[in-house]
């Protein structure tokens, strides 16, 4: 009950933050935007479409909390939870999009770099620094945004348009000082880069989770000796482990125990099974309780066939 009611906590403490958070980025880039049209800056108006990145992003991410506390039906037997992932995998995707479109525009501003307003460019990029470094602080420390997959792509939004008012100050000051127009489109390429990081990193880990991977923060060998461990439990096999979303992780597998027990001491394992899983962090945990007769392998995880024309088509067991 105490975890529930942690993770209920922790789940409200997101969306205050991500509130508050988007109300400050969307404010700030209408600025930025108004202001990378006056100062014909790229890296000014590249910064304004990542922090539209980062409005959407923060949107995003309310919708699918929101969604995730819908209940589950038949047909969403765990509900929307998932949402979150599908969220995190678009941000991702468009902080791709944002760095493609940067790119482009820099390999114009190369060969041709325009007259830019640098006091104005410093000037509104400064702001935005400070802007990026309150909204990241105020996610860190109020937020999950180590262990939420949905918290830390939009997180990483604001950090890496926080990157982003950095090169353009710094390209600001290079012009200003050594009339390097060509530092402009610089800051931006190599902002565009971080940006690609860290979309590549949100979607390559959204996608493990969409791809039932085990959880990063789980080792299947430690899942395996802490079920073995508990008595009466002779073996087991078939174990899968994958996170349903963000920080809701569950197992599942199929424990061998003596055949001679009665149905009440068999439950005795697997609550006593299911508490020790718990302090493992996973919440949730299916369990198919076996004799040593019933025919199995010994291999610990599943090995699925393609379809078969039997009915018992799926295992190699």
């Amino acid at each position: 009950m105490t975890n529930q009611t942690n993770q209920q906590s922790t789940h409200d403490a997101n969306k205050k933050v991500l509130i508050i958070s988007f109300i400050i980025i969307t404010t700030y880039m209408i600025i930025e935007v108004i202001g990378g049209v006056w100062t014909n800056s790229l890296a000014l108006l590249s910064d304004a479409g990542h922090m539209l990145s980062d409005a959407i992003s923060l949107a995003i991410a309310l919708i699918a909390f929101k969604l995730g506390e819908k209940a589950t039906s038949k047909s969403k037997t765990y509900g929307y939870k998932r949402f979150e992932i599908l969220a995190a995998l678009l941000n991702g995707a468009t902080l791709f999009a944002i760095a493609i479109f940067i790119y482009y525009e820099a390999i114009h501003r190369f060969t041709n770099p325009p007259e830019v307003a640098t006091t104005g460019m410093l000037i509104i990029s400064t702001i935005g620094l400070l802007v990026n470094i309150f909204v990241a602080w105020y996610m860190f420390r109020g937020a999950d945004t180590k262990d939420n997959l949905n918290m830390r792509g939009a997180f990483l939004h604001v950090i890496g348009d926080m990157l982003g008012s950095v090169g353009a100050i710094i390209a600001a000051l290079l012009m200003m000082f050594f009339g390097w127009g060509w530092a402009d489109p610089l800051a931006s390429v190599l902002v565009a880069t971080l940006v690609l990081r860290s979309g590549f990193m949100v979607m390559k880990s959204s996608v493990h989770v969409l791809m039932e991977g085990t959880p990063a923060s789980i080792s299947v060998e430690r899942m395996v000796e802490v079920i073995k461990n508990v008595e009466g439990v002779k073996n087991l096999h078939d174990v899968h482990v994958w996170a349903i979303t963000s920080g809701l992780n569950a197992l599942s597998a199929h424990v061998v125990v003596n055949g001679q027990l009665t149905v009440i001491e068999a439950e005795r394992i697997i609550k006593k099974i299911e508490h020790d899983l718990e302090h493992e962090n996973i919440q949730h945990v299916t369990l198919q309780i076996e004799s040593e007769q019933h025919p199995h392998d010994d291999e610990i995880l599943c090995t699925i066939k393609g379809p078969m024309p039997d009915a018992h088509a799926g295992h190699n067991h």
